[in-house]
């Protein structure tokens, strides 16, 4: 079953439910990707779905912190809440330890000696971990490890 069965399933079993904050971040992620679907004329994979998540739980990560600033805990909840909803459409996500793992076997596939090789370590890594960590740390580490 593709990740986009598995969605629309859910979805479905939300509906007999009768559980609709679940039913109302299924459908977003649903209207995402039907949006991309239509815009680019194409059949999403497993992977493009995955990178539809991500978007939307980075989207989910600042809204909360902009309403959590402004005082709105019930707004920032119900992003939370999606979040956990998208959450479990995602792969396992990997240990510290593996991405580190993954970012030293990068820096020396590539040959990377300082940040101007960045973009090449990052070409690297990116596939390999795309989905299963946060991009934003993986780069991070990435800096911290070239500018040694």
């Amino acid at each position: 079953m593709t990740l986009k069965q598995q969605i629309t399933d859910d979805m479905k079993a939300a509906m007999r439910a009768k559980e609709t904050a679940r039913l109302g971040a299924v459908r977003l992620l649903l209207a995402a990707m039907k949006q991309r679907e239509v815009d680019e004329r194409i059949e999403l994979s497993d992977t493009d779905v995955i990178a539809i998540i991500e978007k939307m739980n980075k989207q989910r990560r600042d809204s909360i912190a902009q309403y959590e600033a402004a005082g709105r805990q019930d707004l920032a909840d119900v992003e939370k809440f999606e979040m956990s909803v998208l959450a479990t459409y995602m792969p396992q996500q990997l240990s510290e330890t593996e991405i580190a793992n993954a970012v030293a076997e990068a820096i020396v596939a590539t040959g990377a000696a300082g940040q101007q090789d960045m973009g090449k370590v990052m070409g690297v890594v990116k596939p390999r971990l795309a989905g299963r960590a946060d991009m934003g740390k993986v780069s991070a580490l990435i800096k911290a490890r070239l500018s040694k």
